[in-house]
């Protein structure tokens, strides 16, 4: 087992009557992403502010390179991506860079940083010309320059057109050659498919499930079939082994079901122009969706 450099053991928290964590254990170890999920309220952004020691917990244990978090030297070693932030914004990118990059004893290199951020070409642009997309992208870049050992990104694409989210993905994935260990929190579940090596899903300030994508994928049945048919949706959705059944954007037929070798049969002898006939395993936001849905009366 990797060396763990960030843990929560049992943590407690609460604002006053909301309980934010409770009994939450959650670690991050040495060269693995660990993307954090869960819904709004579910205690995501308590337990980065508990690792950042941006606050404190009623009760638990709270660790960071083994010791309780706070210290300048700690803070040396991590990078720190925020949902937001204020920046000086007559600054220009490259002495915003440059000003952060000072913090730390041994810094990435400005053009390196630059390049994997997805800011060429902008070194001289003032803050506050910049789009919001180029924005995030700069604070990616302030949260990365130090070239830190560990790395909180908290909703890091937010804001950003495809195109950039797929190069930060890229940049992401970079980073984790080189070693670093990322705590990546996100609503995007196909950006925690794509990069985390285990997923941490909360609920209620608890862990619902944790491990592999796979690992959480497998606990749950459900199978997709896509399809071109000339059924109509509704009445397949009625079908007792269909859980749901939709049109995409390309008009193709989606059917949700638990028991795809009894649907398949049905479908195929209800419609005789059957094409394009695929059946899938759940994607993680389905296993997402299917874990933390509120429990039917």
């Amino acid at each position: 087992m990797a060396q763990v450099l960030a843990q929560l053991e049992s943590v407690h928290m609460h604002y006053g009557a909301v309980r934010a964590l409770s009994g939450l254990d959650a670690a991050l170890h040495a060269g693995e992403v660990l993307a954090v999920l869960g819904r709004n309220g579910a205690g995501k952004s308590t337990a980065i502010a508990l690792w950042l020691g941006l606050a404190r917990a009623q009760s638990g244990g709270v660790r960071l390179f083994g010791k309780a978090p706070g210290a300048l030297l700690q803070r040396r070693r991590i990078g720190v991506m925020l949902q937001s932030a204020s920046l000086p914004e007559a600054s220009t990118v490259e002495e915003l860079l440059q000003v952060t990059r000072a913090c730390y004893p041994q810094p990435m290199a400005l053009e390196v940083c630059m390049r994997l951020a997805g800011l060429e070409g902008l070194a001289g642009r003032r803050y506050q010309q910049l789009s919001g997309g180029q924005q995030r992208r700069v604070q990616f870049a302030l949260a990365v320059c130090g070239d830190q050992e560990v790395l909180f990104l908290d909703e890091p694409t937010t804001g950003l057109d495809i195109d950039a989210r797929s190069r930060l993905w890229s940049a992401i994935g970079q980073l984790r050659q080189r070693g670093k260990a990322i705590v990546l929190t996100t609503h995007y579940l196909e950006e925690a498919e794509a990069l985390a090596d285990r997923v941490l899903v909360l609920e209620a300030g608890r862990v619902l499930v944790e491990g592999t994508v796979d690992a959480i994928r497998s606990q749950v049945t459900l199978q997709k079939i896509c399809c071109r048919s000339g059924l109509d949706s509704a009445d397949v959705a009625a079908w007792p082994e269909v859980l749901d059944a939709r049109r995409d954007e390309a008009g193709q037929l989606l059917i949700t079901t638990a028991d795809a070798l009894r649907v398949l049969p049905r479908l195929m002898a209800a419609d005789s122009t059957l094409a394009a006939l695929e059946v899938t395993r759940p994607s993680l936001a389905d296993a997402f969706l299917a874990l933390t849905q509120e429990p039917q009366e």
